[in-house]
């Protein structure tokens, strides 16, 4: 394990599952052409971001993951160009639905699913009328050349402790798909700024890498700001992209370097869990 190279997507979706696939693959397929070894879809790219408001009948564009067009797709696409594709989807399990993601493998098989684990709630974010808090638990998987990869979703990208933990677990690459814009209770509030720093202060307390990506476009009022980026093991910027362009940005990762620098920081020499506790207990 020296090198991987990895992709982020920036696109704007429509309601058209097709069509959305459609403009996924053929980003992929661009990715994988600049030599991605792992290609990073936005969150939910299977339709417009529908969580902005409550509708019960949305609940029917949820599947079983071995029934989700998006995630089928995905399998094809990945055995075809011998990649992984962490691809995230609407779930439905039973009467339970999730905000899920399926790691496929070059191979086209799932790795493994995780479910969001923060389901954030709030005007134009109303997830926890749609989604169930994840019951998997975080997740890392194995990727090329023996790289682990951890991915959270979206809202968990805010939480240090998702880092953290993926970290603990062996990640070498933390990977955040999203759909994140504007705030409908607040016009003056632009939390692009917020968003870019919470996961580049993962890199630099991880000492690891990190690609984010991000939709655009206006869906019903709601702008979505792009902005997805690729950073290295120091939170430096490799790749990224502006608040209205569709596209892909690649970048190589050198993890043998960033696993020294990680040791030469001492962040995991130096933790103290035993003075932790409060961290595992309620407010």
């Amino acid at each position: 394990m020296t090198e991987i190279t990895v992709a982020a997507l920036q696109l704007a979706f429509s309601n058209d599952i097709d069509a959305n696939i459609a403009k996924v693959s053929a980003h992929v397929r661009e990715a994988a052409g600049r030599g991605a070894q792992v290609v990073l879809p936005p969150e939910l790219f299977e339709g417009e971001y529908f969580c902005r408001v409550e509708d019960e009948g949305l609940f029917a564009n949820a599947k079983p993951t071995a029934e989700h067009k998006a995630v089928l797709a995905m399998q094809a696409l990945a055995a075809e160009l011998k990649i992984h594709i962490p691809t995230s989807f609407f779930e439905a399990d039973g009467p339970h639905h999730y905000n899920s993601l399926a790691m496929i493998d070059p191979d086209g098989r799932i790795a493994g699913v995780y479910r969001k684990s923060h389901i954030p709630d709030g005007p134009g974010y109303e997830e926890k009328f749609y989604f169930r808090p994840g019951n998997t638990g975080f997740k890392v998987w194995n990727g090329p050349d023996k790289a682990t990869l951890g991915v959270g979703v979206c809202w968990d990208q805010w939480y240090p402790e998702t880092a953290r933990a993926m970290m603990l677990m062996g990640a070498d690459i933390l990977f955040y798909p999203t759909a994140i814009g504007s705030e409908p209770h607040d016009e003056s509030l632009d939390t692009a700024r917020l968003w870019r720093r919470a996961m580049v202060g993962h890199a630099v307390s991880n000492v690891v890498p990190v690609v984010a990506a991000n939709r655009v476009g206006t869906e019903h009022g709601q702008t979505f700001y792009g902005t997805s980026f690729i950073t290295n093991e120091r939170g430096d910027i490799l790749a990224e992209l502006d608040r209205e362009e569709e596209g892909v940005i690649v970048a190589t990762l050198d993890l043998a370097l960033a696993k020294r620098h990680r040791a030469a920081f001492g962040f995991f020499r130096d933790r103290r869990p035993d003075l932790y506790g409060r961290l595992a207990q309620d407010i």
